[in-house]
């Protein structure tokens, strides 16, 4: 599999698969087996929190790794159904969504009240369920870019739901509202026993210059990380990382110039480990988003995949890419990414 990985990999092969990351691996705690054992039985969560989160990573291809592999899709009200689902309209069809899911062999599957809740008798015991229950709907004229509550974290437990899955948009005016929504929506998940998601993104006008688009900056994504494990999210979706320096070229917030000389660099791999470093050393784990689908989804699925586990990652939740396409070839994507968790070759960095 190594040598499939590095095809894909092309001329960054070596770049990536070879780097030794600036801050070391061994003062993060790393996805493993002993996972809920070792970092979250010490903690305050509800025993019935560690049980379905033993369930999330013994599922799937990936079961007993410590890694993740999940199905994200809530695209049909993130971006609206007809963008999402005009690509592959199978997927319209909720049972499908649930399906990918299951054949691709993930840990599980994220995605709307609507789309969980009409297959939940026949699968919620299955693949373990993740709740969106906060989305930004495309629907309203003007748009406008609001996290606002769809579903209760009480409809969630009653349809079985392994856990719950929300987005705050951090650097919006509507930052300070979503978040207490949010952590008050965690607490209550956490008290009926299920495990938290925290879709920790970035939203301001502010932040794309003409120069670089800082919603994916290290220091201001680190950033919003540290916001969420704040409030006990128990593992973080962040977008990869693709430059750095967002404090100082926006000019606003505090940071501190050892997080570019001493804890960064221009590998991504070490970007990306300024997010790990952000989730209480990996305390909470990091999983990276896949992106919009395009003409290199495979090649781009593996980079971000061994970007993620190099810097000490939790594994990748990818969406597009898989469910528009043929499901055989949606299936064959997820592998992908799970082959690159499995390949003993691509080590921590």
């Amino acid at each position: 599999m190594i040598d499939k990985i590095k095809e894909l990999l092309g001329n960054e092969a070596d770049s990536l698969l070879n780097y030794k990351a600036k801050f070391p691996k061994e003062k993060i705690h790393l996805p493993g087996p002993d996972f809920v054992d070792r970092i979250f039985a010490p903690s305050d969560r509800n025993i019935n929190v560690l049980r379905n989160l033993q369930w999330i990573f013994n599922t799937g291809r990936l079961a007993g790794t410590g890694y993740l592999s999940i199905l994200p899709v809530d695209q049909g009200i993130e971006h609206s159904a007809g963008a999402s689902f005009a690509p592959n309209p199978d997927y319209f069809d909720p049972e499908n969504i649930v399906k990918l899911a299951m054949e691709g062999g993930c840990n599980a599957v994220a995605s709307t009240l609507g789309v969980l809740g009409m297959t939940a008798r026949k699968y919620a015991h299955k693949i373990p369920f993740i709740v969106k229950i906060n989305h930004n709907e495309l629907l309203t004229y003007p748009n406008k870019y609001d996290q606002i509550m769809f579903a209760g974290v009480r409809q969630a437990y009653d349809m079985g739901a392994a856990a719950v899955g929300a987005t705050i948009y951090f650097g919006s005016e509507e930052s300070t509202r979503q978040i207490q929504e949010v952590s008050d929506a965690f607490a209550y998940a956490h008290e009926l026993g299920m495990a938290t998601i925290l879709w920790c993104y970035l939203r301001n006008s502010a932040f794309k210059t003409k120069e670089k688009d800082y919603h994916v900056s290290a220091d201001l994504t680190g950033q919003a990380n540290h916001l969420g494990v704040t409030i006990e999210a128990d593992i973080i979706k962040q977008k990869l990382p693709e430059n750095n320096g967002g404090y100082n070229a926006l000019n606003f917030g505090k940071t501190h110039k050892k997080v570019y000389s001493d804890l960064t660099s221009d590998n991504p791999i070490d970007l990306t480990r300024y997010q790990v470093i952000n989730n209480y050393m990996g305390r909470a784990g990091l999983i990276n988003s896949g992106g919009a689908s395009g003409e290199n989804d495979f090649v781009e699925a593996a980079r971000t995949a061994v970007i993620n586990k190099r810097a000490g990652g939790m594994g990748l939740i990818s969406g597009r890419k898989a469910f528009q396409r043929p499901m055989e070839d949606g299936v064959k994507l997820l592998n992908l990414i799970q082959d690159v968790y499995l390949t003993k070759e691509v080590t921590i960095a």
